[in-house]
């Protein structure tokens, strides 16, 4: 069986921007072209990698950004009913961004490796297995 990895917006914006831990999230790419691994994002996850490459880049490098997330093996999961409440769960008993809480949910539900550098997710504990990334530098 293949690994299931679930990326957030860190780990998504690392490898846009060329920064710490791409190199990373591009290894976990390459073993999903190899059909070693899946790679999971919720909509929610990547409408907010939108709004921040919009923010930081401009709108045009929104279009590049969604032209590069469809030509990669990355699998976008509708945020649904299921995946919503299981969010909001999460959400309700810890600290985490809701957007933050859709990647969490959807790697606890499909038993995936959370890829992230976000440090709010340390407040899961034990619910969810994460490969940490190395956090840019101020």
């Amino acid at each position: 069986m293949s690994d299931v990895y679930v990326l957030d917006s860190f780990a998504v914006l690392a490898l846009l921007g060329n920064e710490p831990g791409s190199q990373e999230v591009s290894e976990v790419f390459q073993k999903a072209q190899k059909c070693l691994a899946q790679v999971l994002m919720s909509w929610v996850n990547l409408g907010e990698v939108a709004y921040i490459v919009e923010r930081r880049w401009g709108k045009e490098k929104v279009f590049q950004m969604l032209g590069i997330m469809e030509g990669t093996c990355i699998k976008l999961i509708e945020a649904g009913r299921e995946l919503s409440l299981e969010a909001a769960i999460i959400k309700a008993k810890h600290p985490l961004a809701y957007a933050d809480a859709f990647a969490a949910a959807l790697a606890v539900r499909e038993c995936g490796i959370l890829i992230t550098g976000t440090p709010e997710f340390e407040v899961l504990g034990d619910m969810v297995e994460i490969q940490w990334l190395e956090q840019r530098q101020s």
